[in-house]
């Protein structure tokens, strides 16, 4: 299959327009997810021709602690994803693909690879909620949250567009969030990949040693 290759700014311009309905709703439902590829899809991941460079987030982990994004992954192999714990579908499915995934990895491998999650829905995704959540994927994984306004515009530097969860009159509360995953490399700390929400954990275990090696799968 051959390389799949679009330009940042074609990316950019997607991606602010294909947002994932995620409510809370118990009727069982799908959400609607739109997919972010420019062109028929012939590979797990697309790679940029204009890397991203890391959010410049400065956020709160599920310890309580501040958390520099950009100096604590420096170097390091780092998926990044934007969504939230009371997301039905999506979000769990993501995490937990990527937690598979990351099983598979030789253990200095996986004690390499950065899985940031940030919350979109900051308000009910308390440093505690989002520790507990994540745990159940994995325990290494890293939970940011902190003010919306912050976090928006940190998705917005790589491409992704979020909005402030809303209340609908059923009293469904839904979060519209981009659900592409970000690879960025150890080399150079810019996000050169981006996985749409259904790649599979055998993508992910494929392209893995890869990302963590800071090549392109």
């Amino acid at each position: 299959m051959r390389k799949k290759t679009v330009l940042a700014a074609a990316f950019t311009a997607v991606a602010a327009l294909t947002l994932s309905a995620c409510g809370n709703s118990d009727d069982g439902a799908k959400s609607p997810i739109a997919d972010v590829s420019v062109q028929p899809k012939t590979k797990a991941a697309t790679a940029l021709d204009q890397p991203f460079t890391k959010p410049d987030l400065v956020l709160t982990d599920t310890h309580g602690e501040k958390y520099d994004l950009r100096a604590r992954t420096k170097g390091k192999p780092t998926l990044i994803y934007f969504g939230y714990t009371n997301c039905p579908d999506v979000c769990p499915l993501i995490m937990s693909n990527i937690a598979i995934a990351k099983k598979s990895l030789p253990k200095a491998d996986q004690d390499k690879l950065q899985v940031v999650f940030v919350t979109t829905d900051p308000e009910r995704d308390t440093p505690s909620s989002l520790g507990t959540w994540l745990k159940a994927q994995d325990a290494s994984f890293i939970g940011l949250t902190g003010d919306f306004p912050a976090i928006q515009a940190g998705a917005r530097q790589i491409g992704i567009g979020i909005d402030a969860p809303k209340k609908e009159k059923d009293g469904t509360i839904v979060s519209m969030h981009g659900s592409q995953v970000m690879a960025f490399s150890p080399k150079t700390d810019k996000g050169y990949l981006v996985y749409s929400e259904d790649t599979s954990p055998d993508d992910y275990t494929k392209d893995l040693p890869k990302i963590i090696k800071g090549e392109t799968p």
